[in-house]
């Protein structure tokens, strides 16, 4: 299987992503985006430094310069490119991938992402070329962003006194930023798994898994936090627990999100394919347009600077925002809902009840190679509702729907239903799961 995927280029290290294809990417990718050279940001696996060397080699044999911004997350590339006015952008990351992971994320100019169909193809066949070293080299120059980042950054944070925070990087990226954002901010501030360590060794840095979120609950819930925040292994997702150690499903977050983006202007607001319709009735309430997208970041970025919209998020736990070139960031995403739980009376768990109005599965993964007809089994036998295929398929139905679809990234079929009650949201969920589960090949 090729690891050049829908989003980004990821795989295991040494199988298929190496440095021998660090090296071709950093080659080629300038040809491809008609640069002279190459802005580029790491994360601290321990694959890193090796492919951040080789494909330094690379865009300095093809006569263009490398944009060194060092060991950083994601979201710091995505403030960096458009600040610098880099015509290419690239993180070495595998995202929330296990540490034997990791990959390369690509953007042109304004931060704009590359994916399959806006560039990634093109690379991987470019990648299959000869190399003609330049006759004149490029050079490393070094960029330090990280005090501009933070201040960019610092524009989202309110005053925050009076709340007891408990966050949790998964030992990502985000560590190298969390203490010199929150250690002044008003707040009772406390850390776990802050180390960077992409090894990994408390857990693995994917929010959506909610064994990794155990931790984080129970300290919560140890301290009588207001809120737990836990960020994935680069840092471009973030996701919330509240004051009883309750996991707040991302979608619904996005909702409570929206209330208060759209204080600030009542546009469109972004969601994808598996989010709830409390959230779309959340989104209509305060003034907002709500729009459906297709998974994944790709997507949401260009739908979302399409109609210049406020606000948008994914059930991974992605949000994006205009302000920030239109792009996904953890730390934003926390920065705004914190703000919101200090300046409510409430308790955050109140607040999302008042969101949360129906009976939701979460996401359900079945490992299947089988899955496009699997897709045709489930939909041959659960139809007659609303039909959508903007991304896999979506029926609605007046008491309760479901979405399912091939994942982009990994070799599962995922499905997410969603009722008006549990009862019905149960039966849904067994009679769908035992279908698919009795098809797999």
């Amino acid at each position: 299987m090729s690891v050049f995927k829908a989003y980004d280029i990821r795989g295991v290290y040494g199988s298929g992503l190496d440095d021998e294809l660090a090296y071709k990417v950093g080659y080629f990718l300038p040809q491809l985006l008609n640069s002279d050279h190459v802005l580029i940001g790491r994360d601290a696996r321990e694959s890193s430094p090796s492919l951040f060397e080789n494909m330094c080699k690379g865009v300095m044999d093809a006569g263009c310069d490398v944009w060194d911004i060092g060991v950083c997350t994601t979201p710091t590339v995505y403030y960096a490119g458009p600040k610098l006015d880099a015509k290419a952008s690239l993180m070495i990351t595998a995202s929330h991938n296990p540490k034997e992971y990791n990959g390369f994320k690509i953007s042109r100019e304004d931060a704009k992402p590359v994916g399959q169909d806006t560039g990634l193809k093109d690379l991987e066949k470019l990648c299959e070329g000869e190399v003609k070293v330049a006759d004149q080299r490029g050079k490393v120059i070094k960029h330090d962003i990280r005090a501009g980042y933070i201040d960019f950054v610092n524009r989202w944070k309110t005053d925050l006194s009076g709340l007891k925070i408990v966050f949790d990087p998964s030992n990502g990226m985000e560590g190298v930023y969390l203490e010199d954002l929150f250690n002044e901010c008003g707040a009772d501030v406390t850390y776990i798994n802050l180390e960077v360590d992409c090894t990994f060794p408390n857990h693995e840095a994917n929010p959506l898994v909610l064994e990794n979120v155990v931790q984080l609950q129970d300290k919560v819930k140890e301290l009588g936090a207001d809120v737990g925040v836990m960020f994935d292994g680069d840092a471009d997702r973030v996701a919330f627990v509240d004051e009883k150690g309750q996991y707040i499903f991302p979608d619904i977050a996005l909702g409570l999100m929206a209330q208060s983006q759209l204080e600030i202007d009542k546009a469109t607001v972004i969601y994808d394919v598996r989010t709830s319709k409390a959230v779309i009735e959340e989104i209509e309430k305060h003034g907002g347009t709500p729009e459906m997208c297709k998974v994944g970041h790709v997507f949401a970025k260009a739908l979302l600077r399409e109609r210049n919209g406020i606000l948008g998020g994914e059930l991974a736990g992605h949000y994006y925002f205009r302000d920030n070139n239109y792009c996904d960031s953890g730390i934003i995403g926390a920065f705004v809902v914190l703000g919101m739980i200090a300046k409510s009376e409430r308790p955050l768990s109140a607040m999302i009840a008042d969101i949360q109005k129906y009976a939701y599965s979460g996401e359900i993964n079945f490992k299947a190679e089988n899955k496009d007809e699997l897709m045709t089994i489930v939909r041959s036998k659960f139809d007659g509702g609303e039909f959508n295929d903007l991304d896999g398929i979506r029926v609605d139905y007046e008491d309760w729907w479901y979405n399912i679809r091939k994942s982009n990234t990994e070799p599962y079929l995922r499905l997410v239903i969603e009722a008006n009650n549990q009862a019905i949201l149960d039966e849904k969920v067994s009679a769908v799961s035992e279908l698919i589960q009795s098809n797999i090949k």
